[in-house]
């Protein structure tokens, strides 16, 4: 290869670095959990990286467990779980000591077709974060000790190379 070719890849080899970067950080990554008496459920969210006006980010994906039984994934926005209708989900949370998340909640579902809907009952006497599961042939609706937290990443920096040109081929 000669010098200008070599100089070209370097140049699209950085263009693929920074683009890379930038995209990596267009998503937040939380980590969540949930108990209620014999229920532990806990994971990973991915969020947005921007919160709405209200401080809450779109949940675009969940990964995790409850009770020993993998989630296989976020049910649909505006959609109800299974059994659940009319309660539609928005799959939103922020950063808050009370009211993580809305009264809509975010759901998802397991392994063997259970559907949960975890959500803050704000409109309670004394507000609870609840989680409604459903199985072909069981609904249940407990309370729930809820908590959520994003999860810090380190910044990617790309410098030049200390001492010398930044030439590829010297």
């Amino acid at each position: 290869m000669n010098r200008l070719t070599n100089q070209i890849l370097s140049g699209a080899v950085v263009t693929l670095l920074l683009v890379c970067a930038h995209n990596a950080s267009a998503e937040k990554i939380w980590n969540w959990r949930y108990t209620s008496g014999s229920v532990v459920a806990r994971g990973t969210l991915t969020t947005a990286e921007t919160a709405d006006a209200q401080g809450f980010y779109p949940i675009l994906s969940i990964a995790g467990h409850r009770n020993g039984e993998r989630i296989t994934g976020l049910h649909p926005t505006g959609k109800s779980i299974p059994g659940n209708e009319p309660f539609t989900l928005d799959n939103l949370i922020r950063i808050d000591a009370q009211g993580q998340i809305t009264p809509h909640g975010f759901g998802f579902a397991t392994a063997s077709g259970g559907y949960a809907n975890t959500f803050y009952a704000e409109f309670l006497a004394t507000p609870v974060y609840m989680e409604v599961f459903i199985t072909p042939v069981n609904y249940s609706e407990l309370p729930i000790t809820f908590s959520a937290t994003p999860v810090t990443e380190p910044e990617i920096q790309l410098d030049a190379p200390v001492g010398g040109s930044g030439k590829m081929d010297d």
